[in-house]
């Protein structure tokens, strides 16, 4: 039976024992829920803190198990990938000729100046190469007179040498007789030899523990 009101307060807080049902049952249900919200913040607050840290990283391993899945699909074809670049790779290099014929590529490009009947002014090679990982450029300062059409013949013969050369910063002007002059910066490269490329890694190599700062001496105990 529900009780009214004033009954509910003149329940004695000290004498649950006596209480009627329902009364009794309550203030049990509220004593667990209670009990309940107490352990969930003071223990099991860890607890969901660590379920929620291994879910995330299960999530994490899962996409790393996917991702190491697509990679282990898709390896004959990475290898294809692979085999390709080191094809093309090797087509450019064959391109770049060796120390012994860069004196040739420097003939060729005068060649083909002179054969289209143009006038040299300069052709200076730079006295140092500039040397990366595995080749050298050589830049190659020239200044050629001629008719419009054969200078533009000679562009077209260097490009179509069979070794690697460019032709930048060009400046075009008329010299005094009307005719086209041409100034520009030709690149040629050639590729680095083994003992070539073994002496610029130990000479980078020295430049590098030369950089770093000694190290500062013991202090003696007092």
């Amino acid at each position: 039976m529900a009780l009214s009101l004033d009954e509910l307060r003149r329940l004695n807080p000290r004498d649950i024992g006596n209480w009627p049902v329902l009364p009794k049952l309550g203030a049990l249900l509220l004593l667990f829920v209670l009990i309940v919200g107490a352990g969930a913040f003071f223990d099991w607050s860890n607890k969901w803190d660590e379920l929620n840290a291994s879910r995330n990283k299960e999530s994490d391993l899962r996409r790393v198990f996917l991702e190491k899945k697509r990679q282990a699909i898709n390896l004959d074809a990475y290898r294809k990938q692979l085999a390709d670049i080191e094809q093309s790779f090797g087509a450019m290099l064959k391109q770049l000729p060796n120390k012994s014929e860069m004196e040739a590529l420097l003939s060729d490009i005068n060649q083909a100046g002179l054969g289209r009947g143009l006038q040299f002014q300069g052709f200076k090679p730079a006295a140092q190469e500039i040397l990366s990982d595995f080749y050298a450029e050589l830049p190659i300062e020239i200044k050629l007179v001629g008719k419009y059409h054969d200078i533009g013949a000679f562009a077209s013969d260097v490009a179509q040498l069979p070794r690697i050369v460019t032709l930048n910063s060009i400046a075009l002007s008329l010299d005094k007789d009307g005719l086209l002059a041409m100034e520009c910066t030709a690149r040629t490269f050639r590729y680095l030899d083994d003992d070539e490329i073994q002496q610029r890694r130990r000479s980078l190599k020295e430049k590098a523990d030369k950089s770093k700062p000694a190290a500062a001496p013991a202090k003696k105990g007092s």
